[in-house]
């Protein structure tokens, strides 16, 4: 699908359904700032969003700060420790959440990841706000579905220059 220059464009990165994707598939890491480059295209950004999780250790503030400097805002929050020892760290909410309120000044989201649960945002996003809804994400695992609603689909396992060295 042809990108036009005076489009809007939002990308909102679902960090960690990336990262976990790449590790497993081809044990890499995602190269972030090429896709920001490949979704924006010569579009006019108007924000670029990634959402991750902050760990006890820490450990990630060096991969945070490599985001914004990619032209990245980066959103955080706490890996959540249930009793029992089962930890849970996602944004599907704080995403949809931004992507609806970002949806009026936008024409067009580029999604960045596979996870099903997005396909109510998607269908919402388009017909009720008339904002197309771009996907990025590695198509192995990708949900189907979200892959047959988006209004276009860019499969990172294609090429990779969307995987960087460990």
């Amino acid at each position: 699908m042809a990108k036009f220059p005076e489009q809007r464009v939002g990308v909102l990165v679902d960090i960690q359904n990336m990262y976990y994707s790449s590790k497993v598939l081809y044990k890499r890491k995602t190269n972030f700032k090429e896709i920001l480059k490949q979704a924006v295209g010569n579009r006019k950004l108007i924000r670029a969003i990634a959402y991750g999780i902050r760990t006890e250790e820490g450990l990630e503030e060096k991969f945070f700060e490599s985001l914004v400097k990619a032209g990245y805002e980066v959103k955080t929050k706490d890996l959540q420790v249930f009793r029992g020892g089962m930890k849970k760290g996602d944004w599907d909410v704080g995403i949809t959440i931004d992507a609806v309120k970002l949806a009026s000044n936008l024409d067009v989201i580029v999604l960045v990841s596979g996870d099903g649960d997005y396909v109510p945002l998607v269908r919402y996003l388009q017909y009720n706000r008339g904002t197309r809804v771009e996907v990025m994400a590695f198509k192995e695992s990708s949900s189907r579905l979200l892959l047959e609603v988006a209004d276009d689909f860019t499969n990172l396992s294609e090429n990779r220059k969307f995987l960087l060295r460990d």
